[in-house]
This record gives structure tokens, sequence and C-alpha cells, in this order.
């Protein structure tokens, strides 16, 4: 794993083990009164870890959970190699391999962060699990939003946040197109979240946590990871509470759709699945830019899991959800204004008029429903709309938001315990006022990061409580199972008669079927989730 000499946390470390070297074998460092004052020793089942305390909070970064994935490309992971003497756990890991900013990342990639208030003190505290974004394509647990310092502090919790393999490397099924050797190729990002669950419930107790207490949360596509997770066999038991955020999986990617997908691959490197095992890392990840055959959207390749009658039996939540985790509690979030975290970087979307509507919606909704229908309805609903208004909100809502009403109907026709929220509030006098609440802006919130380098949820006081409220809700609910706390309203389950749902606000209110007008007319066309067909 590589690391950065620079790191101030490194240097600390190199000259706090010099001295410990003169004074102590390290084969009694993490039992000495003087270790303590220095750096936090773990012992994990491949070796000792050396992390670094941080404003009182125990940080132990890149911490492996598996080998490098590189000699068993589209296999399931081995267990990490051990190490003698004790390594260093101050530098995040690689990210997976990816285009975009975190690339071109490692095919070493398997590795997690903890935050913890203390290591073996027998505390049983809950485990808070993150997932990151990025769809299925790109990512890593290391972006600042997602330190889990502050909810540690906040809450009495750990933390942590994981690598994992992503987009061909980790979710292209090529099993019809190759030997036993791809059996679980469409699934072995999944597999890898599996794996460091595993991880995590074998070291909860020298983490301070509570093994029998774990909360996955995620974002957008870790969202969409969890959903999937819920419907795994090899996931049961390993978490028991679970919240989403603008994430949904309602379905998998199905066996022909997805081997289609990965015919693709095959034609534009003119080659066999055999020899993708083989190709190099950043020439593989050129075929992520190949075109999907999907009419839906015009965008590159889309690969995600696949129910592949192998590790996931049955799509998450059709036709009913996974009965696997019908005791799970379940929070299902999204954004007010999802799509123009997107759709906003374009100035001209805010000025649009009612001429050139039609078109736009054509193009962005991602339901074919006629823009003429959809216009006349959201005039009637909201009078007060510009055309640019419309625009957004029709794209949210016949976008991912939909995943999320699927998701909702098909718990509350189980009984499973579900609570239903929805983040309206924004900072209208910052920067970014008018992106209002858009993709990933819960992230910060939840996470209680207001002030980490990316959030855009402003610093004042209105946003600071607004942080109160909702990282309060998520510590609540990985405690107890239920996302009540003092600072909040009464937050009801979910049910399909009043459709309860929490408005997250500066001043938070629960409201029955908000949007009501809006899902009503998007369910006159089927709900379709990207790559099931």
């Amino acid at each position: 794993m590589p690391q950065n000499p620079n790191n101030p946390a490194r240097r600390s470390f190199l000259q706090q083990t010099t001295l410990l070297a003169a004074a102590t074998s390290l084969a009694t460092l993490s039992n000495s009164s003087w270790a303590s004052t220095t750096s936090p020793i773990a012992r994990v089942r491949s070796g000792r870890l050396a992390g670094q305390t941080e404003a009182g909070v125990h940080v132990f970064r890149g911490i492996p959970y598996g080998a490098d994935t590189a000699p068993r490309r589209f296999q399931s992971a081995l267990v990490e190699q051990p190490w003698r003497g004790v390594r260093e756990a101050l530098d995040y890991g690689a990210a997976a391999p990816q285009t975009g900013s975190e690339g071109p990342g490692s095919e070493d990639c398997l590795y997690l962060n903890v935050w913890t208030p203390a290591l073996r003190d027998g505390g049983k505290r809950p485990i808070l699990f993150y997932i990151h974004g990025g769809a299925y394509n790109n990512g890593s647990g290391s972006d600042p939003l997602y330190d889990g310092s502050n909810l540690c502090r906040r809450g009495d919790v750990v933390v942590v946040t994981v690598n994992h393999r992503l987009n061909l490397f980790g979710y292209l099924y090529l099993a019809q197109l190759g030997d036993e050797h791809f059996a679980d190729s469409g699934n072995v990002g999944q597999l890898d979240l599996i794996q460091a669950l595993q991880w995590l419930r074998q070291h909860a107790a020298e983490f301070g946590g509570d093994a029998d207490n774990v909360t996955v949360f995620g974002q957008s596509g870790g969202g969409a990871k969890i959903a999937t997770l819920m419907a795994m066999p090899a996931a049961k038991g390993l978490f028991h509470r679970a919240w989403t955020m603008s994430g949904q999986q309602a379905t998998a990617a199905g066996p022909r759709a997805a081997t289609q997908r990965a015919q693709l691959v095959l034609e534009h490197f003119k080659t066999d699945a055999d020899a993708l095992r083989r190709m190099p890392m950043q020439q593989l990840l050129e075929a992520v830019k190949v075109r999907d055959p999907s009419r839906v959207e015009n965008s590159s390749l889309y690969v995600g899991p696949v129910l592949d009658a192998r590790n996931l039996p049955v799509h998450p939540f059709w036709p009913q959800a996974a009965q696997q985790s019908a005791t799970i509690p379940m929070v299902i979030g999204n954004t007010h204004d999802e799509t123009r975290a997107f759709l906003g970087n374009d100035p001209k979307n805010f000025e649009l008029s009612w001429e050139e509507l039609p078109a736009k919606l054509e193009a962005q909704q991602y339901v074919d429903l006629l823009p003429s229908v959809v216009i006349a309805e959201y005039r009637r609903l909201y009078p007060q709309y510009s055309p640019s208004e419309v625009f957004f909100a029709a794209t949210t809502a016949g976008r991912s938001w939909r995943g999320a009403v699927e998701e909702l109907e098909a718990r509350a026709r189980q009984g499973a315990p579900t609570w239903a929220y929805q983040l309206d509030g924004y900072d209208r006098d910052g920067d970014a006022a008018k992106l209002r609440a858009f993709h990933t802006l819960d992230i910060p919130l939840v996470f209680h990061n207001n002030a980490q380098p990316g959030s855009r949820t402003g610093s004042g006081a209105a946003m600071q409580q607004l942080a109160d409220t909702m990282s309060d809700a998520l510590l609540a609910f990985a405690r107890n199972g239920d996302p009540n706390h003092p600072g909040l309203p009464q937050w009801q389950q979910h049910a399909l008669e009043r459709r309860q749902t929490m408005l997250f606000d500066t001043r938070s209110r629960q409201m029955d079927d908000p949007r009501g007008g809006e899902r009503r007319l998007y369910q006159q066309a089927p709900f379709i989730q990207r790559g099931t067909f």
C-alpha cells in the first residue's frame, strides 16, 4: 500500500515508534502504560496495527480486509496476507480501479477505515458501516465528507468506511461467456462488502464495538449496494439496521441483459473472457466508456449487481421485499431536488422557456410519458413553478425518487419496520442555493461534517441545527433501531394508508404523502431500474 511520507500522522508515528523501539519490545507495546499516550495498537487476524489518536478518537486507516484482487480478477477475494511486527494504519488504502478524480486506483483495494473511542474496553458500541456512492463505478471510503470522527464523538459509536471493487472489476458478468473462474463475476463487488462485514464481525470487540449491532448506511450507489445486500443470503446476520440515502435497487440486472453488456466489452477489445483476466488494468478500464445499449439513458456502459441465481437469487425489492431482511429496521430517504446536482451544472437549465421544456424532459425524465402530460400536471399541481422548476422537479420525481417509492411500498406491504424521509432543508444564502436540496447534500448532515472540505451545506446556525437533528436520528437508529429522538418531532413508520414521511428542514416535520400528486403521475408508467433489461 502506498504511504505518504508528508502525512503529519505518519511523521508523528515514525517519531513515536523510534522512541518505542528503544524503550520496550513490540510484543508488549500495546500493553504498556506509555503506549496509551502514543500510537494506539489494535490486534487483528493478520497482525498488529498502529493507528493515530485524533482529538480523542482512535483512527485506523487503510486496514486490509482482503488480498490483492489482481491475481483473482473477476473472482471472490482471498483474505489478506499476514504481516510481521506492527503495520502502520495511518494512510487511506488505494481506491478501486476507476476513471475520474480518484482514478486510476489499484486492484489491491480491499481496505477499510475505523474510528473508535476505545479499544478492547468491552464497550459494545453500535457500529456504523458506511458504503460510499458513485453508482457502481467510482468512489472510495476516504472522502473527507465520510470522516467518522464527529459521529464517533457525538454518539459514542464505532464508524467504519470501506473500499471495494467497482465497475468492470466488480460487476462485469462473464459467467455465461467463460469457465468456472467467472461464476461470481457479476457480484464480486458485493462479495467484497460481505467480506468486509465478516471482518468487522470478527474484530468488533477489538475496536470497542458490538458485533450484534451493526448499521449499514450509504448514499446513492451506497444505498443501492445496501438494498442488494438485503437480498444476498451470504449477508444475512452481518448487519442489523439499514439507512439508505438517495440510493435504491428495486431490481438487479437480469442475466441476459448483463451478458449482453459483457459481450459489448469483448467486442470492444475483440477478444474473449479469459483474455480480460490478464489485460492491463488501465486498458480494461477503457471499456467503462462503451455506450450502453439502453434507450432509457444515453450514457456509458451500465454494470451493477446481477440476478445470477448464485449470490443474488432474487430481486431485492420486486415483486416483494426480500424476506431475509423483513425484520431489519430500515430508513429510506431522498432529497427534494436530487437532479439539480447533475442538471444544475448547465446554466441554461435555469432559464428554460415553456417552448424548450418538452424536449428537455423527453431526454431527461427517464420515463416514457408524454412531456405534454407531465407539464400539464405540474402546472396544475404547482401553478407558481417556472419552466425550470418544473424541469428539475419532474426529473427528480421521474428518476431516482421512483425507486424509493417502490422500496417503501414493498416494505409496507411486508409489514417491515421502515421510516421515510425527504431532505428539504438547504442553505438559502449560500453559494449552492440554486441547487437547493440536491443529491449528496444529506451526507455531511448525517456525518455532522458541515465544516469538512466538499460540504456545501453552509456553516450557519440553521444548517448546523439540521446536522444535529439528522445525525442524532442516525445515532438513535443505530442504538435503538428507531430514529426518533428528543430533538425531532414524532416520526412514524411508513404505511400505505398515510405514507408518513419526515421532512428534514431547519424546522423538521412529519407529513403524509408529500408530493403525492407527483407520485401518482409517474405511477402511470412502470418503474424500470437501470440495467434490468
